[in-house]
């Protein structure tokens, strides 16, 4: 494109995306880790994302509630913690050291300095008081393995004070220590999410003591990130990065420079591969759909979408805050919506203008789909946490 950059278009760009995001049909997965492997991340804000995305990736879906429980819950292999953009994800357990360093670190510092902060323009009891609960709290939840909030507050009562946040604000709120002392424990990867109170997809959780993992240089750890990412979801530009990072632009360049990052040329601009990512990819040999959740990796993985994803369907996908509901895919770019009515039944409609023989060949491949997810979701209802308009108006 005249700058001597390999120019990397948008075929291949889905291309890659169908193979490296486990979408396409001889690329899906054994297992719920090497899911999370594959993509690095997996959204966790909304617990029933996580297996839903490991369920749209499985080529043997059927036992997906089990197998994601056990790699969370009971092999630990994987586990669900705050990450990039003081996000909760799920991360292979092998990657908590990574993420804590390279993204955890600076918010964390900033998550207690505004907990003590509150604290001390409400009246409430200083960072000495704080220390001593925190102590006390994290002794009693290596001591139960498991704990609510809650149960933490039988042993600890003092997780039960509370006080006023924001007085005289329109947003003024009474916050309990309990609520907002493990947010900050979260964050500094003091503790994770356990198991949920429910099934999988409630979203009222346990909390439990975080496995032990080194302290790592911040800046390898971010090289390491980096790295991983970008080999499965190269080519994205430096806006892509920083924004899935949240990182500021001085780090991620200082990332892209530790691993040898190679540029590329986009529609967009420059973009980067890993070193020797930068030769041409062939796309999957057959044809591919994908049912993927509200909030699913894939869909939230650049903030540049436009070759994936059309500006005109964003006011169906996405709800006010940006978040994506659940999206129906074709060859490596959305076409459509899905939600899960009532009674069970997935439905979906096309945002699309196909033609008909393609249009034919979708919605052969989205019924499969359909039937699939519907089959390992079983009694299960979900809905998703952000909800947007198409799938409120197909789930109605």
């Amino acid at each position: 494109m005249g700058d001597g950059l390999r120019y990397i278009g948008v075929a291949e760009r889905r291309a890659r995306l169908g193979l490296r995001h486990r979408l396409a049909g001889a690329a899906r997965a054994a297992g719920p880790v090497e899911v999370a492997e594959s993509l690095v991340a997996l959204h966790g804000t909304d617990p029933a994302t996580v297996y839903l995305a490991v369920g749209a990736r499985l080529a043997e879906p059927a036992k997906t509630v089990a197998r994601t429980e056990r790699a969370l819950y009971e092999d630990r292999a994987l586990v669900r913690m705050h990450g990039m953009r003081h996000t909760v994800f799920v991360f292979p357990t092998d990657l908590t050291a990574v993420v804590h360093a390279s993204t955890g670190l600076a918010v964390a510092a900033r998550e207690r300095a505004t907990l003590v902060k509150h604290m001390a323009t409400a009246g409430a009891p200083d960072a000495a008081w704080l220390a001593e609960v925190e102590e006390s709290t994290l002794a009693a939840l290596a001591r139960r393995g498991q704990a609510t909030a809650a149960e933490l507050a039988e042993d600890e009562p003092r997780l039960r004070e509370r006080f006023v946040y924001g007085a005289g604000k329109s947003y003024e709120g009474v916050h309990a220590v309990s609520t907002r002392l493990l947010r900050v424990l979260g964050v500094e990867g003091k503790v994770v999410r356990g198991r949920p109170l429910g099934s999988w997809t409630s979203s009222q959780f346990r909390w439990a003591v975080a496995p032990d993992h080194p302290e790592l240089d911040v800046s390898g750890a971010q090289a390491e990130l980096l790295r991983r990412w970008l080999a499965v979801c190269g080519p994205a530009t430096e806006t892509d990065l920083k924004w899935w990072t949240g990182w500021k632009v001085t780090e991620v360049r200082r990332a892209l420079a530790a691993i040898g990052a190679q540029a590329v040329s986009l529609d967009e601009g420059t973009g980067y591969v890993v070193d020797g990512d930068v030769g041409p990819v062939a796309g999957p040999e057959e044809p591919w759909a994908a049912l993927l959740p509200a909030l699913d990796p894939t869909a939230m993985g650049w903030q540049r979408r436009e070759w994936y994803l059309a500006p005109e369907l964003w006011p169906s996908l996405f709800d006010r805050s940006g978040n994506v509901g659940p999206t129906v895919w074709w060859n490596g770019r959305v076409v459509g919506g899905w939600a899960q009515r009532g009674d069970g039944e997935i439905v979906w409609r096309s945002l699309e203008d196909l033609g008909g023989v393609e249009r034919r060949a979708v919605q052969a491949a989205v019924a499969v789909e359909a039937e699939r997810l519907r089959g390992w979701v079983g009694a299960a209802r979900v809905t998703p946490r952000f909800r947007t308009p198409l799938e409120r108006e197909l789930s109605a």
